[in-house]
């Protein structure tokens, strides 16, 4: 295999992209692996989401040098940092950038100076340093970098191989590693990183097979948090605009409030800024006096209880075969076209869930949605309402729908699914009534797209035919047709031999749910 001496742009792109695979890979190994001070946490998500978000920074920016590249890698994993384990390896991610600049490419010296300065760097990021972690492993691979002129792949075998050994040794330096027998995580996900760097060049690092079955289960409930004390029961993050003199004196305000205080930058003036407190507005306050915090994310860990079930899901559907459908896919229903915020609550209640993800799957109740869940967080429940206008938008949400997700995660790919449909409804007018393509009649048939009305018929499969054609037009991959109480009969084979002449390549899924409100609901993803 040839062994690469440098790596020019192309090169670091390649890598970058096989390095978040080699972490995605290990992550439910990372994450079993966590057990310092609490069993069953997610540094080998947190890792992962960091390096996604630094991969797609750089994806995003058409930089064709190596070292630019490298910043802006630097600079997204910085930014998108999440738990101490990735603000950590952001700041290593930032000082291997910083080399690359000084040295004006990616070479052995690059990764040298990377490694030398990134130990000392990360040291300082992090307000109290504890040996057994992620910053002992970076500490051994910089010291047993070969002196005098070695070649890339030398060079990185033997960090790699340094940083292995002196990880089997955290098993023995942390109580809870050594109760457990099993390694930090922290400092598997950076033999990992390396690792990758280290073969994509074409050097072959030898290491030592690691145990990876998770520890025992923990008694009782406990919360996601990393490291830290038990003792803090809020995790704070927030990106920071903040003069390089003013982060001192952040780290000593945040190290009084709480613990796990780690504060790294992107050497522009912004700061990713992390700590476990009780006093969240403390937090706040202590960034406020530093600068500008921003994108500020509060997590309870109470909240963050880590179960097998995941978010519960909870469905606002009208008519009992709509109730139905959602119900096979394992959602709570709230039943009834108009339900009142008490009667969400109730089924929030009768779930008997820590975190919730609503989807009120109409307009005209989303307002009732967000009342309840707002009295739900009164009581504790964490709760998201995704914006679901229609219940196509609904079902697809919940077609995406992760349990082995972070809550917010999970909630944000939802809400994403749902804004990728678009919905169109028909429906008989019952009033004379202004519309966008002009008046319309009592007993006219009205074709709506995303709530605007776009054609008025007089007949509901013509105008079906109408709506269907808009919808292909924009390309589809799957279409779900909805019938209605009202629908005819053999409306939905009429529909699907309409799509199916039209479009091969699209899927079409039509249910008989006899929802009262429109005799037909299309979504098109």
């Amino acid at each position: 295999m040839h062994v690469l001496d440098a790596l020019d742009a192309p090169a670091v792109r390649r890598w970058v992209h096989q390095a978040l695979q080699a972490i995605e890979g290990h992550q439910r190994e990372i994450d079993e692996l966590n057990v310092f001070p609490i069993a069953d946490s997610d540094t080998g998500t947190n890792l992962a989401l960091t390096l996604r978000a630094a991969v797609d920074a750089l994806d995003a920016d058409g930089t064709d040098e190596a070292a630019q590249a490298l910043r802006v890698f630097a600079r997204g994993a910085v930014l998108g940092a999440r738990g101490n384990s990735g603000v950590i390896m952001a700041q290593l991610l930032r000082s291997l950038a910083d080399a690359a600049i000084e040295h004006r490419g990616f070479t052995a010296a690059t990764v040298r100076t990377a490694l030398e300065r990134g130990a000392v760097e990360a040291r300082k990021a992090v307000a109290e340093p504890v040996e057994g972690t992620i910053l002992t492993v970076v500490r051994a691979a910089a010291d047993a970098l070969p002196r005098g002129e070695v070649s890339l792949g030398e060079l990185l075998c033997a960090a790699t191989e340094a940083a292995d050994a002196a990880l089997q040794r955290t098993t023995r330096q942390l109580a809870a590693l050594t109760e457990a027998g099993v390694v930090d995580a922290g400092g598997r996900g950076f033999v990992i990183l390396l690792d990758s760097l280290a073969r994509h060049v074409g050097a072959e690092p030898v290491l030592t097979a690691i145990d990876s079955a998770p520890p025992a289960e923990p008694s009782g409930e406990v919360g996601v948090r990393e490291m830290g004390s038990a003792a803090y029961a809020y995790e704070v993050q927030y990106l920071l605009d903040a003069a390089d003199g003013a982060v001192p004196g952040l780290r000593r305000d945040l190290a009084a409030a709480g613990d796990s205080v780690v504060v790294t930058g992107t050497g522009d003036g912004t700061w990713n800024v992390h700590v476990h407190v009780n006093d969240v507005g403390a937090a706040i306050e202590a960034g406020i006096r530093a600068g500008r915090p921003w994108q500020v994310s509060v997590v309870r860990f109470t909240d963050q209880l880590q179960t097998d079930i995941g978010a519960t899901l909870i469905a606002i559907a009208p008519g009992e075969g709509l109730g139905r459908l959602f119900e096979s896919e394992g959602v709570h229903v709230v039943a009834g076209d108009a339900p009142s915020t008490d009667d969400v609550l109730d089924v929030i209640r009768a779930a008997d869930a820590v975190e919730v993800i609503l989807l009120p799957n109409a307009s005209r109740v989303t307002g009732v949605a967000e009342a309840a869940a707002e009295r739900a967080r009164r009581g504790g429940v964490r709760v998201a309402v995704v914006p679901t206008r229609s219940p196509v938008q609904g079902l697809a949400a919940v077609a995406v729908h992760d349990q082995s997700k972070r809550f917010d995660d999970d909630v944000v790919a939802m809400a994403e699914a749902a804004a990728a449909t678009r919905f169109a409804e028909v429906t008989v007018a019952q009033a004379e009534a202004l519309t966008s393509v002009g008046i319309c009649q009592p007993g006219d048939v009205l074709g709506l797209i995303d709530g605007e009305v776009v054609e008025i018929g007089h007949d509901v499969l013509a105008v079906a035919f109408a709506l269907i054609d808009r919808l292909l037009g924009v390309g589809a991959e799957l279409l779900t047709v909805l019938l209605g109480a009202q629908a005819g009969a053999g409306l939905g084979g009429e529909l699907t031999t309409y799509v199916r002449d039209r479009s091969q390549l699209t899927e079409i899924q039509v249910y008989d749910v006899g929802q009262p409100t429109y005799p037909l609901i299309i979504g098109v993803e």
